[in-house]
């Protein structure tokens, strides 16, 4: 599993070795994913947009195919640039790329 590699992916589809934090409730299923970041180092994180991923054993680092199993919408912003976060209110609806407000 790779943290990053070389971005845009060829043929516009996640690498089946990169991998990504995911918020545990995303991973089992407890919660849709609703937010997908790509950060500026290339890194990628996939939340449920609502609790804090940052919380001790909140989040784990996988590969992104298990998140995409569960949310497949995901596979389509695999062109997501860098810097970049796509948000969606609820399963189903459209994913909304905006820029990501990087401060502390």
């Amino acid at each position: 599993m790779f943290r990053d590699l070389p971005w845009p992916f060829p043929g516009g589809a996640f690498p089946k070795d990169l991998g990504a934090v995911v918020q545990r409730t995303v991973i089992d299923g407890s919660l849709p994913a609703l937010l997908v970041l790509h950060a500026f180092d290339g890194g990628w994180a996939i939340g449920d947009g609502i609790n804090d991923p940052n919380l001790p054993g909140a989040s784990v680092a996988t590969h992104i195919w298990h998140a995409i199993e569960r949310n497949t919408s995901i596979a389509g912003l695999a062109n997501l640039p860098p810097g970049r976060e796509a948000r969606r209110a609820t399963p189903g609806q459209p994913w909304v790329v905006m820029e990501r407000d990087w401060s502390p």
